[in-house]
């Protein structure tokens, strides 16, 4: 990871179907994310112009299609399906670390939650 420069969504939360239990696919629960995406900023940190830097809106818009658009059984499948629509959908994304959280698993926690984190580089594809 060559570049430090990154735009972070974090906290975000959603609602969907994602998991293995039969409570998780029929009931539903609240899903935690905090995204990263490794991009040269530089440009845009000196001309202080919005078309040179890529709109939060778009991103978010992106990371809310590729979770609402299908269900899976691992969150980990989850995170890499952001992934791949998150690279196919922004040229200039280098690397993005994508963090699944699962607040209220079906699991007899007190306190606490589950979560999975990815980091995938950008491959020439």
């Amino acid at each position: 990871m060559a570049q430090a420069d990154k735009i972070i969504l974090s906290d975000l939360a959603f609602y969907g179907y994602h998991g293995v239990m039969l409570e998780e696919n029929s009931l539903g629960q609240r899903f935690r994310l905090d995204i990263e995406c490794g991009v040269d900023l530089s440009t845009a940190c000196q001309s202080d112009d919005v078309n040179q830097t890529i709109s939060y809106v778009d991103i978010f818009s992106v990371i809310q299609t590729a979770f609402e658009e299908r269900r899976f059984k691992l969150i980990e499948a989850l995170a890499q399906h952001i992934a791949d629509r998150l690279f196919d959908s922004f040229e200039h994304f280098e690397w993005v670390r994508i963090r699944v959280r699962k607040p209220e698993a079906p699991i007899p926690v007190v306190v606490g939650e589950f979560a999975i984190e990815i980091f995938r580089e950008r491959t020439n594809r």
